[in-house]
Parts: C-alpha cells; sequence; structure tokens
C-alpha cells in the first residue's frame, strides 16, 4: 500500500543489490522519503546463500519491491542492466571491486544510463590500505575512534555499543545524503555519479568534533577529557531508588542551578565546572537521585528545565507517550507472519504510513513484472525462469 502522501522522492527509482547493512539501511530511509526501492537479490538456490535478515528487519521492507537475479550468469547480468537502464540510483555492498567483476559496476551502469547515480558502500571505501579489509558496524567505530572516546566497561576496556551507530548513522545516513545531493546536483546537470561511501569516513564525521580539537591543539579526547565525555558531575548517568537510571544533561548554568535547588544541593551551584570538586558534588547528586523511583524524579524534574530525562528500555519505548503522540510505531501486516508492530517512518519530512502498512511476503517477487517492464517479452521471461536465470 502506497503512503497516504508522495514523499519527496515520489518517482526516484532505486535498484538495492544489497541485504543487510549500511546499505539496507540507507535504502529504508530513501524509500521511507518516497522512492521506489527494488531489491535485488540472488534466485534462491543460486550460489553462496545471501545474508537473510529476521522478517521484521529493516521495517520488514515495507513500500519495497523485489527481484531476483542470477547476475553471474551473462543473461541475467543484461536483466540487471535493463532495470539500471531505467533507474536513477544504484546502491551496492559488495567488496570493492566485486561489482566491476560481475559486469554490473558503475561503468557498465553508466554506459546504459549516464544519469545515474551510482553508490557503493563499504567499510573503508573503494581504495587505500584497507579497503581490502573485512570488517563490521564495531570494527568501524574502533578504526573512527568512537570506542576510544566513550566511557569504559568494568575491566577498563572500550564497550560494546546497544546501536549499530556506524551502520546507521556513518553508513546509512551518510549514503542517503549523498545519494540525495547527488540527485540535487543531477538536476542541475543531467549528470549522474559514483559515490564511494565508506562507513569509517563516516565515522570520522561523527567524531569530528574530538578529531578537530585534536588536529587543532594536539589535545587527546576520550573518557572524561570534556564535559560531553563524562568530565563532569552535570552530564551523567545515575541511579535511582527503583535501580533504573535517569540521564542528566545540566550543561548551561541556569538549568543545573535548577536542578540544584531541585534536589537539595545549591551549595553546588557556584562549582558546576570546578574540577576539584567534582568528585564530592557527584557523590551528592548520586545520593540525591538514589532517594526516590526512577518516574518520581522523571514526573518532578524533566518538565523542570533541568534536563533529566529517563533511560528507556526499548520495551519501554513502544509505550512511550512522546513517540506515541508522534505517531513513531504503526501497525504492519505480513501476508503470512500476521498483524505485529515496527517503527514508522519517524525523521522530518517523510509522509506517514497508511494503518495497516501492508509488508510484502518474504518469498513473493516482482520480477516478471519489473522485467516485462524493462522490455524483456513474456517468451524470454519463461526462457530465463526455466533456466534459474530469474525467480
Amino acid at each position: 500500500m502506497a503512503p497516504t502522501t508522495p514523499g519527496p522522492l515520489a518517482g526516484v527509482v532505486v535498484l538495492d543489490l544489497s541485504s543487510v547493512g549500511p546499505a539496507a539501511r540507507c535504502t529504508r530511509l530513501l524509500a521511507d522519503y518516497g522512492a521506489t526501492v527494488v531489491k535485488v537479490g540472488p534466485v534462491p538456490g543460486q550460489g553462496p546463500a545471501p545474508v537473510t535478515p529476521p522478517f521484521f528487519a529493516y521495517s520488514a521492507h515495507r513500500g519495497m519491491r523485489r527481484v531476483h537475479l542470477d547476475v553471474r550468469d551473462a543473461e541475467g547480468r543484461d536483466a540487471f542492466l535493463a532495470l539500471a537502464a531505467g533507474a536513477d540510483v544504484v546502491v551496492e555492498s559488495f567488496r570493492p571491486g566485486v561489482v566491476d567483476r560481475l559486469g554490473i559496476g558503475y561503468e557498465a551502469v553508466r554506459a546504459v544510463n549516464g544519469a545515474i547515480v551510482y553508490c557503493s558502500t563499504s567499510g573503508f571505501g573503494q581504495d587505500g590500505p584497507r579497503a581490502g579489509w573485512a570488517g563490521h558496524d564495531l570494527d568501524y567505530l574502533a578504526v573512527g575512534g568512537y570506542l576510544a572516546a566513550t566511557g569504559p566497561r568494568a575491566d577498563g576496556g572500550p564497550p560494546v555499543p546497544g546501536a549499530t551507530i556506524a551502520d546507521a548513522a556513518g553508513g546509512g545516513m551518510h549514503a542517503a545524503l549523498a545519494i540525495c545531493a547527488a540527485l540535487a546536483g543531477r538536476a542541475s546537470t543531467g549528470e549522474g555519479t559514483f559515490l564511494d561511501v565508506s562507513v569509517a569516513d563516516g565515522v570520522l564525521w561523527l567524531m569530528s568534533l574530538g578529531a578537530d580539537e585534536h588536529l587543532a591543539t594536539g589535545t587527546e579526547p576520550g573518557p572524561g577529557h570534556d564535559v560531553l565525555t563524562g568530565r563532569y558531575a552535570c552530564y551523567d548517568t545515575y541511579r535511582a531508588a527503583d535501580g533504573k537510571w535517569l540521564a542528566v544533561a545540566a550543561i548551561e548554568g541556569k538549568f543545573f542551578a535548577n536542578l540544584c535547588r531541585a534536589l537539595g544541593c545549591a551549595q553546588w551551584i557556584e562549582h558546576q565546572y570546578d574540577d576539584d570538586a567534582q568528585e564530592a558534588l557527584r557523590r551528592d547528586l548520586a545520593a540525591a537521585l538514589g532517594r526516590r523511583d526512577r518516574d518520581e524524579w522523571v514526573a518532578e524534574l524533566s518538565g523542570a528545565d533541568t534536563c533529566v530525562a529517563p533511560v528507556q528500555a526499548v520495551s519501554e519505548i513502544a509505550a512511550d507517550p512522546q513517540y506515541a503522540w508522534r505517531g513513531a510505531v504503526v501497525e504492519a501486516k505480513h501476508p503470512s507472519r500476521g498483524t505485529f508492530r515496527q517503527v514508522g517512518p519517524v525523521l522530518a519530512g517523510m509522509p506517514p504510513a497508511p494503518e495497516p502498512v501492508c509488508v510484502p511476503d518474504d518469498g513473493v517477487t516482482d520480477t516478471d513484472e519489473l522485467l516485462a517492464a524493462a522490455g524483456i517479452p513474456a517468451p524470454r521471461l519463461a526462457e530465463l525462469r526455466a533456466r534459474k536465470v530469474i525467480a
């Protein structure tokens, strides 16, 4: 079912050769902004089995279409190029050089469509000493400085983050932004382009405040270096009486003063950034916040200009009144798995999804319809299907 209103990318056709990871996060964003995303996957049983995400992952591919092609076969490659001739964007996430060996890389696609925006996503980019490295989210956070700048776990080692920050922001959002910029440029020039999206480069940008400080001054940002990395008690997490946690981010003096007065700690207002006072200040804030349950403090403090918020479990997000008010969670309906809930199109400018969102069945494809629209006649499609070149 289409969105109730078209998104800003309505009419943009995207071929997505990925199954998981940053590229899949990218095309999820593009689809929620209104693009027509066609997932291009291998023919089941032909070649190595791809990584298959759970049915609910990537918003269960709502609003997307699916084609199965064996691009290792010359005719499967030609079928892909026929689709690419009418597309606006291609997104791929193979190891560097693979798409060129398959005959579906940028130059091959540009030969049939000079206006194509071709986005290759990889961990470290298409060239350079790390280009051939295999990796995942944690690796990119490691080389980009994120792990070293984050508070250590009990044994002193870097923590494992609770979200795939590199995949989602360093890669997925990075790629989607680059694609949208390229489409805007193409509107003026008529020319397509090649985008080399490195997830690690995206993590470096996420770390640019700390990296720029080091490059300009020679300092080594890390845990406890400044207000944003735990140096001061006004920016920390505190345990409440019920064992749940509160996030305190009272950076500005007025918010810190409000917090101190509410907690009976007014004696610390003038010592917010006094390094010598931090241990005692942190101890007093912890003692005060530990006297009542988390939600009692939230009811008193969060709306009182103190920059206090509850640390919520994922299970609490689904019932969160703010997210509910903004329609962040929607109902989805799967042909064989029934009805379930999922995070809806939540970013600014995305049209709201109709409810229930009808998500596609895992095994159903649009191969024949899309290839027929690309100019391949029905008898030829039947031959290709019989040879297991398409499915």
